[in-house]
């Protein structure tokens, strides 16, 4: 499992859930799931969709399970 960033990345980024909702075109569930603390499932599209949308590259959205941030 990784630990997810998109939350933190949202805040540095002043990007609320109705934002990224608007731009990514995903629902509402599927942002909370992707934004909890771990990932235990999640399909590529919805992160490359979320990393668009926060103008970052898929793996800044999460960390491995060892605390490093992934490649």
């Amino acid at each position: 499992m990784v630990k997810s960033r998109i939350k933190e990345l949202m805040e540095e980024k002043g990007i609320t859930y109705t934002m990224l909702e608007d731009v990514t075109g995903l629902s509402s569930q599927t942002i909370t799931r992707a934004r909890g603390d771990l990932i235990i499932e999640c399909r590529l599209s919805t992160l490359e969709t979320i990393a668009r949308a926060l103008e970052v590259n898929i793996s800044e959205l999460f960390v491995d399970n060892f605390g490093k941030e992934s490649l």
